[in-house]
């Protein structure tokens, strides 16, 4: 059965909800699900923004022979090539036959790709600043590139001010009965909206500056993501959010105390070091074990903490597997501008310590400081004194100087 929902007069969303799918990109766990959004516009001519993945595929047909009707379908807008976007784009080149496919020339290059098709006549070719009137509405299109693909683009309808975003903008997290962001509890799906971000779109924050740049531009009413609520009012919110994302900023004078402890001592010298650094006035001091913390919420901490203190027992002579894991990806991801303190355990051979240093070093703008602590098998009383020295040097870069 169709489901539809009206976003303005002549604009729907004709999307759909998948509560079954368990890891996002087979790697990033859904606890509520996750949205395919597509739009379809009916002016004089009628336009689909986007296809759904294969899951949602049935009620996404029925949503689109719903509203059309007898209509035939004009122009498909392809945003982004991603399969949970473009899976389902040649089921609706089969059942319209006739209709444009809208794109750029990567775009066009992923569609033979994975599609093996070749539009011909059928295929209208769009750079930077180019438009698409349809009749009351008219489109203009902006490059997106590497965010999160290099053929990504966007469509802002110069009629009503709607962005048509492409997976920027999006969060995990399938819709209810409601797709509106301004008629649901936001603050619910902060977490998510920071986890999607920091892990799909995290080591882009250049390319996402240049995107918000020309956003800036645009007198932008409403956000039409492909993922997630449409945003209609409190723009603000989402973008002054993207804007500390994509430029490393620390939401938040924080301290994030991730922990690779294998018996738990390790995880004991930590804790008592997140007591010292409370005592003494920090705020929002959070202890992250590793080991059963899900990599995609601990890169997501990392961007929204200002001060992060990496504590890892040595294992193979090597950084403890998980602790390594994320120091791994918060590299790759690009983090940067932190300040960083480092604690180390090793019965015979601690070795941890530097190795996580190399990797720190590898991120841009990342202050460490104090000595690192080594602990041997079990946290003495006699190294308390070191610990307290370690927490007023973290507590000296307390809050972060803007």
């Amino acid at each position: 059965m169709y489901n539809v929902k009206k976003i303005y007069d002549d604009l729907y969303w004709v999307g759909g909800n998948d509560r079954r799918l368990a890891l996002f990109e087979n790697i990033y766990p859904l606890s509520r699900g996750v949205s395919y959004n597509s739009y379809l516009l009916l002016d004089q001519q009628t336009v689909l923004f986007d296809t759904v993945d294969k899951a949602v595929e049935g009620v996404f047909l029925e949503n689109l022979e719903h509203l059309l009707g007898d209509r035939t379908l004009d122009y498909l807008v392809i945003h982004h090539m991603e399969p949970d976007h473009a899976a389902t784009l040649m089921t609706v080149v089969d059942r319209w036959p006739n209709v444009k496919l809208v794109g750029n020339d990567k775009i066009l290059n992923l569609i033979r790709q994975f599609h093996g098709h070749e539009p011909g006549e059928n295929w209208i070719m769009v750079k930077e600043g180019g438009t698409l009137c349809t009749g009351a509405h008219t489109f203009r299109f902006l490059m997106a590139p590497m965010v999160h693909w290099p053929e990504v683009m966007m469509s802002f309808d110069q009629t009503t001010g709607a962005l048509f975003s492409a997976d920027a903008f999006g969060t995990f997290g399938a819709l209810g009965g409601d797709i509106f962001a301004d008629r649901m509890p936001i603050h619910e799906w902060e977490g998510e909206y920071r986890r999607y971000y920091t892990n799909i779109v995290g080591k882009y924050g250049p390319l996402v500056q240049a995107v918000l740049k020309k956003a800036g531009n645009l007198d932008i009413k409403m956000i039409c993501p492909l993922h997630g609520p449409v945003w209609r009012e409190n723009l603000t919110w989402l973008l002054d959010r993207y804007a500390a994302w994509s430029s490393y900023t620390p939401e938040v004078d924080g301290v994030a105390v991730f922990v690779g402890s294998i018996y738990g001592n390790t995880e004991n010298a930590a804790e008592v070091l997140a007591g010292m650094l409370a005592d003494r006035g920090a705020k929002d001091v959070r202890v992250f074990n590793t080991s059963n913390v899900h990599l995609s919420d601990l890169v997501a901490e990392a961007f929204r903490a200002s001060h992060l203190v990496f504590a890892s027992a040595t294992y193979n002579g090597q950084i403890f597997t998980p602790m390594e894991e994320l120091l791994k990806d918060l590299v790759v991801h690009n983090l940067q501008n932190r300040t960083v303190a480092l604690l180390e355990n090793g019965s015979w051979g601690p070795t941890a310590g530097r190795q996580m240093k190399e990797l720190v070093e590898k991120m841009k703008n990342m202050n460490i400081v104090g000595d690192l602590i080594t602990v041997k098998s079990a946290l003495k009383p006699e190294q308390l004194p070191q610990l307290e020295a370690l927490a007023d040097a973290i507590m000296a870069n307390y809050p972060m100087p803007l």
